[in-house]
């Protein structure tokens, strides 16, 4: 019996000892809480005192690029992939078939309008040309002398009209025979340079299928195909940049030509620019990007594109401002215009002059420091 009352004295002592520690740590939490709050209320209070009074506040503006806005041309270009052609750009072929008795020209030659390229086997024409030659003779000795008399009141009107048939008909046939000989060259329809020659003597030749082609390189043209949608707004005489990105030239001129008719199979206009032999040097089926202006504005004011921010209240830009000695952002509200190349065009909202932030704009508020 006095053990177990022992055993219970024991277990109230440990008991009463347990709660008294977790009371105490309670206790002191509580305490460091109360003492955190101060501390806050502190540096809170701090904080504004130093704000109200601090000068270095400048020192901490945001960083930020401006461009000063003034008004300059500004154009807006349609692009199109397009390609060098020659209107003097031909594959000749011959216009009768006949074997090659000789090939005249090579690559790179430079010819003029009519020279023989090319010549076929002549032979039977030839001879059929030489016993022509002498029926045609005969025909105008004969119609000579019928005329002689007649023009003597000599023989009758008869004669010497059948005379004269005989040498206008004899000098047809000649003519067509000469002209079926003539089949038998391959001359160049103007001035030129061979481009390329596609026969060797003793090959064979036929119409439809090239022997001999010819390129003036003086007279091309750069042809493109525009969507339907700018057929309003492509003339001939826009302003036009022709770029050659294998060569990386630029060539400034207008367009030649607008198409009237809309190509129902891809909804596209042809347009054409000449290219001037002074303008480069250029080949055809060249690849080239077409730049055609369709908006051009002598002055106008434009900013980066990304400059022009857009809000439930429209759209607007951050200029820089000095208030009380301090460089600021101000929101300015806009209304823009067409966009080409990065660049955007203002209509209105902006002046002259303005500092408009186009670096750091997307980190600032309106009454922000700004440093430059």
């Amino acid at each position: 019996m006095k053990k177990i009352i022992a055993l219970f004295l024991v277990a109230s002592v440990v008991i009463s000892c347990g709660k008294s520690g977790s009371t105490d740590k309670k206790s002191e939490l509580e305490n460091l809480k109360k003492q955190q709050a101060e501390l806050k209320e502190k540096i809170n209070k701090l904080e504004s005192e130093i704000a109200l009074t601090d000068t270095s506040k400048d020192e901490k503006g945001k960083m930020i690029a401006v461009t000063s806005l003034e008004a300059k041309p500004f154009m807006h270009y349609i692009e199109v992939q397009a390609k060098v052609e020659g209107d003097e750009d031909v594959s000749l072929s011959p216009e009768m078939p006949g074997s090659v008795t000789a090939v005249l020209v090579k690559a790179g030659d430079k010819v003029s309008k009519g020279q023989v390229l090319v010549t076929l086997d002549d032979r039977a024409i030839s001879q059929q040309l030489e016993s022509m030659k002498s029926q045609v003779d005969m025909a105008v000795t004969l119609f000579n002398r019928q005329k002689n008399l007649w023009d003597q009141k000599i023989g009758s009107e008869v004669q010497f009209i059948q005379a004269r048939t005989q040498k206008e008909s004899m000098e047809k046939q000649y003519a067509a025979l000469q002209e079926q000989w003539d089949m038998t060259r391959i001359k160049a329809p103007f001035n030129g340079t061979v481009d390329e020659v596609s026969v060797k003597v003793g090959s064979a030749a036929a119409p439809g299928y090239p022997a001999v082609r010819v390129v003036n390189p003086s007279n091309l043209k750069v042809r493109g195909e525009i969507a339907e949608s700018y057929i309003s707004k492509v003339k001939s005489g826009n302003d036009v940049l022709i770029y050659f990105p294998d060569e990386g030239t630029e060539v400034k001129t207008k367009v030649t030509y607008s198409g009237q008719a809309i190509n129902k199979l891809n909804r596209t206009f042809n347009v054409e620019v000449r290219l001037s032999p002074k303008d480069g040097n250029f080949h055809p089926n060249q690849i080239c990007i077409l730049k055609i202006a369709d908006y051009t504005s002598a002055k106008a004011f434009v900013v980066p594109v990304g400059a022009v921010q857009k809000s439930s209240d429209g759209e607007f830009v951050f200029v820089t401002a000095e208030e009380n000695g301090k460089t600021v952002a101000k929101r300015k509200t806009v209304e823009s215009g067409i966009t080409y190349n990065g660049m955007t065009e203002i209509k209105s909202g902006l002046i002259a002059g303005d500092q408009v932030i186009t670096l750091g704009y997307q980190n600032v508020i309106d009454g922000d420091p700004v440093k430059l």
